[in-house]
């Protein structure tokens, strides 16, 4: 019997590569183990409402293409049930996939759908929202916002809009409860962290496990401008909890108390609010990687 695999393609995700996911279902995927269906999302959230049928339906596996975002839309509906998701990552960092170590190439990434296995892996909530990686509040809050605003994706915008804001944005202060235990910090930032990276191999919680059944609190403060060329080779060879900039703890329930109302979830900016609850929600999706 087929398996019933969905395709829920994002068609302004990243940087386009998501364009040949058709012609390479039509000529890599086999024909004698899937029946396969495609469809675009039209506009924000629109991935959900699909997952959310698809998952009704006990579709067998629901692939999201795209990055983080359009991953995390997909991903929350299938949150305790049946179906599978998988990944094919067209994004601008796809931080979920490459934590899973997917591969960034479409059709190997096609591949390992037909022949990967299947992992159950935690989700973690902000507020009741759902989020599959990372959320945080602070520097990388706000410079989600601002390439949200941006209007060009890739990684190449991206640190523009990082170099252009870093030299202004200042450190802020805030209350963080980890189960239940209290900590006052000065960061420039805030991730609670389910899987290890930002995207782009930016590993912020090199050590995370997203079958552990605990959230890494990363809190990064601040640190002289002349310590940031080791801090980036750090963040990108996955070394970065050893900088003594970096404070990881580790917890189930995080509470943050902060003075802005500004936060991002997968990479996705939103309006959190001041009073921030962060919860893990173990064992909860089923993901093949």
């Amino acid at each position: 019997m087929k398996r019933e695999i969905l395709f829920i393609i994002n068609p302004v995700s990243g940087v386009g590569r998501q364009k040949k996911v058709e012609k390479l279902i039509e000529s890599c995927l086999d024909r004698t183990r899937f029946e396969a269906t495609v469809k675009y999302t039209e506009h924000r959230g629109h991935a959900t409402q699909i997952a959310r049928e698809a998952a009704e339906r006990k579709v067998s596996l629901v692939v999201a293409v795209g990055g983080d975002g359009s991953v995390n839309e997909t991903g929350q509906s299938l949150i305790g049930s049946a179906s599978t998701l998988a990944i094919l990552p067209a994004g601008s960092g796809n931080g979920l996939a490459r934590h899973l170590g997917i591969p960034m190439d479409i059709e190997k990434a096609l591949a390992r759908i037909q022949s990967g296995i299947v992992k159950r892996i935690d989700t973690a909530t902000l507020n009741e929202k759902i989020y599959l990686g990372m959320a945080g509040v602070g520097f990388d809050a706000h410079i989600g916002w601002e390439f949200a605003r941006f209007g060009k994706r890739g990684f190449s915008s991206y640190i523009k809009v990082f170099l252009r804001e870093f030299p202004k944005y200042q450190a802020r202060t805030y209350e963080i409860i980890v189960d239940g235990k209290s900590y006052h910090r000065t960061a420039l930032l805030i991730s609670v962290a389910n899987g290890s990276q930002y995207g782009n191999n930016a590993s912020i919680a090199p050590s995370a496990d997203i079958t552990d059944g605990q959230l890494d609190v990363c809190i990064l403060r601040s640190f002289p401008v002349y310590t940031a060329p080791l801090l980036a080779y750090r963040l990108f060879n996955k070394s970065l909890n050893k900088s003594k900039y970096l404070e990881i703890i580790r917890g189930r329930e995080i509470r943050i108390l902060q003075k802005d109302r500004t936060a991002h979830i997968d990479g996705e900016p939103l309006e959190a609010g001041q009073h921030l609850l962060f919860k893990i929600v173990p064992s909860s999706l089923n993901v093949i990687c």
